[in-house]
């Protein structure tokens, strides 16, 4: 299990997104507006983020105005004016770019770099900073090199949400959580880039994501991150915890970690809880038996022992064991081939809907409907929460916002023992 961030709440307003751009091929022989040699790529910096952005089988790069493509050695290889497209290629771990006549290959990774004031872009997406395209294999990995405090920019509002003035303290509580899970992850040498783009670590959008209330959460905490003991800590989230969060051990499969622990998220003096209005506190899904069938055939043998040939039809569902947050510990499909015991979290990567969507949490009871044949007929689940359930919970943050609660009271809340530091 990847200790990733939390999926987030619900978008309330689309991010506005770049319109297409006319399609150009421009070469360096082309390009009407005359650009300076760029410097060779700067040296890796503690407040620099590198976060891929994926890989693509042709990526045309962009900009909103002047840019240039550079190569390792600092040498600019092409450059074209805002609204010109240049497209690149892989071919046997190099990049090739076409231009009007012929294909060029470039060896090495370049980089795209916009004139002050622009903004590259990927995939109609706008992104500060400058953007490094290296081959990989017969892809295209692209990656944006942007300055901590700008990523930022682009993944709180992804993660919580767009938020209203009374629950600032939660996105600033959300900013700081963001900040400590990149800052853990920065300088990564294994590989190009320290952080994804998705769900893998944290959602980033780039310019196009970037919010004013967030804006202003993420600058009034700059450079603030949450220790434990003087370290720097990754600092899990997750949409809606159900009215209790959860230990780490309860929910990977990794060592505990004294600041993850089981948080009660009710209001004092009462029967509500901070996150009860979130969408998903309380949910239900239900599979058919043919459909249930279909989905454990297709994801159960990633997550427990299946003897070869087909899963078969599924009988019955339970839960064997709950975690002290009564979460599921131990799920239990049968089949009429077998018992398949799933472990904590790794049920949600099994019972899917059929788009492939994760079951909304562990927090959860199975309901077994039968035919008249005495067989399964539907299998409905009845939960509450959304995501792991470890760290903070977002929809209690914001609750606990709208209470008055300030950012900081919030972090100590949903991680005990730590301390908001300055990293820089």
């Amino acid at each position: 299990m990847r200790r990733r961030a939390g999926k987030g709440t619900d978008r309330y307003v689309q991010a506005c997104r770049v319109g297409v751009v006319a399609a150009m091929l421009l070469s360096a022989a082309c390009a009407r507006t005359p650009l300076t040699p760029a410097a060779a790529t700067p040296a890796a910096d503690a407040r620099i983020a590198r976060v891929s952005l994926g890989r693509v089988s042709l990526a045309t790069i962009s900009a909103t105005g002047p840019f240039r493509l550079v190569d390792d050695g600092g040498r600019v290889v092409a450059q074209a004016d805002s609204g010109a497209r240049i497209p690149l290629s892989a071919v046997r771990g190099a990049l090739q770019m076409q231009e009007r006549r012929a294909a060029r290959v470039i060896a090495g990774p370049v980089r795209v770099v916009a004139a002050a004031r622009a903004f590259a872009v990927f995939d109609n997406r706008r992104y500060r900073g400058d953007l490094l395209l290296l081959p990989a294999d017969s892809m295209v990995e692209v990656v944006n090199r942007v300055e901590l405090e700008a990523y930022l920019r682009g993944v709180v509002p992804r993660e919580i949400g767009v938020r209203r003035a009374n629950e600032r303290a939660a996105i600033e509580a959300q900013a700081v959580a963001a900040r400590s899970y990149a800052v853990t992850r920065l300088g990564n040498r294994s590989r190009a880039y320290d952080l994804s783009a998705t769900t893998s670590d944290q959602v980033y959008g780039g310019v196009d994501a970037e919010y004013a209330w967030s804006d202003t959460a993420v600058a009034a905490t700059a450079g603030l991150v949450l220790t434990y003991e003087g370290r720097v800590v990754s600092a899990p989230y997750h949409s809606t915890c159900g009215g209790s969060t959860a230990e780490a051990t309860e929910v990977w499969r990794s060592r505990g970690e004294p600041f993850l622990q089981r948080v009660s998220d009710r209001i004092p003096g009462s029967d509500r809880y901070y996150c009860d209005v979130a969408p998903r506190f309380r949910w239900e899904r239900s599979w058919r038996a043919d459909s249930l069938t279909a989905i454990v055939e297709r994801y159960v043998r990633s997550y427990a022992q299946v003897p070869a040939g087909p899963v078969g039809a599924v009988r019955d569902v339970a839960v064997e064991s709950r975690t002290a947050s009564g979460r599921a510990a131990i799920t239990v499909i049968e089949t009429d081939r077998g018992r398949f015991r799933l472990q904590a979290n790794d049920v949600r990567y099994v019972l899917r809907t059929s788009g492939g969507e994760l079951l909304n949490s562990t927090y959860f009871s199975p309901d077994v409907t039968a035919g008249p044949d005495g067989k399964l007929s539907r299998l409905t689940i009845r939960g509450t929460g959304y995501g792991h359930g470890v760290g903070m919970c977002q929809w209690g943050a914001i609750g606990r916002a709208r209470a008055g609660q300030d950012f900081r009271t919030i972090l100590r809340t949903y991680f005990p023992g730590t301390s908001v530091a300055r990293a820089y």
